[in-house]
């Protein structure tokens, strides 16, 4: 019998965005844009990718690292609020492995004519496979790349 481990930890991510709230929604909303900011990257091979941002709505996503093993996404919306919060749950599985669970939201706060973003996530991570300061890592890197997105697309 192998032993089973789990790490509990809550992270937060901030940037400010020279955006509106509804830009910066709309980044998290639409389809095209969220693949292209959030999925899209080099070495990374998507083979597929819905989103349906509702309470209640899925979000799935399977890729590959680098012709590695299939790793997928799996997200359920709990709370949206417009403009101004986004709340969900997400795991994460690589091969056949749940390497964890979390529950994460995106805050929206308008500051003049910009955004200030806050990221929370509440995590479990099994097994030693991934630690923590690699997903808020992962993360971090991510909100750099939201910042790319509104910054070369409307």
């Amino acid at each position: 019998m192998s032993k089973h481990s789990i790490v509990h930890s809550t992270f937060t991510v901030e940037r400010t965005y020279p955006a509106t709230a509804a830009r910066v929604f709309n980044a998290f909303t639409d389809p095209v844009k969220k693949r292209r900011w959030f999925g899209e990257s080099e070495g990374f091979v998507i083979e597929t990718f819905t989103v349906d941002v509702r309470e209640g709505g899925h979000e799935v996503s399977t890729f590959r690292f680098q012709g590695g093993p299939l790793m997928r996404n799996d997200t359920v919306y709990q709370d949206i609020v417009e403009n101004q919060r986004l709340v969900f749950v997400y795991s994460m599985v690589v091969g056949d492995k749940r390497i964890s669970s979390s529950l994460a939201s995106v805050e929206l706060f308008p500051e003049g004519k910009s955004t200030r973003l806050v990221y929370t996530e509440q995590g479990q991570f099994f097994d030693g496979i991934e630690e923590p300061k690699q997903r808020q890592l992962g993360c971090d890197e991510l909100m750099g790349r939201l910042a790319d997105e509104l910054a070369h697309h409307s």
